[in-house]
């Protein structure tokens, strides 16, 4: 039987496949995971691959920039004028997206990916984007 050394890699053991330790733990924990799970944990991955600040990390009254899918897209009048808000997601957290004066947007859509950019505020307790630029990103 041949001796491996604790030095030599993975990919240098006889019949390895080059992974590291913490494979089949990583795999374990997919098969456990639920849904939601899975889909925040891939959410911060492409969030963090498009150079977006995850929405936890925004502060109040800076400019940031955020990706993630937009769950809900709802008319709602703000001071008698119209608003389209949009909730954006990103495996973190939530932040509300709002266009004032808009009834619509093409393809701002639940299930649309979506990069935008913008100062955020917080109000009512729930961090806010008012007519952010905004990047569509691929299908839903």
């Amino acid at each position: 039987m041949d001796e491996v050394s604790a030095s030599t890699p993975p990919e240098a053991e006889p019949g390895g496949r080059g992974r590291g330790k913490g494979g089949l733990r990583r795999f374990l924990r997919r098969m456990a995971a639920g849904n939601a799970e899975l889909e925040a944990e891939d959410l911060q991955k492409t969030a963090g691959d498009e150079g977006a600040t995850p929405i936890t990390d925004c502060a109040a009254r800076k400019r940031h920039c955020v990706a993630g899918t937009l769950r809900t897209v709802t008319l709602r009048p703000r001071g008698g004028a119209p608003a389209l808000e949009a909730e954006l997601y990103d495996g973190t957290d939530v932040i509300s997206l709002v266009w004032l004066g808009r009834r619509k947007i093409a393809g701002i859509d639940p299930g649309r990916r979506l990069r935008a950019e913008g100062l955020v505020s917080v109000q009512d307790g729930r961090k806010v984007m008012f007519n952010p630029r905004y990047e569509l990103r691929g299908g839903s």
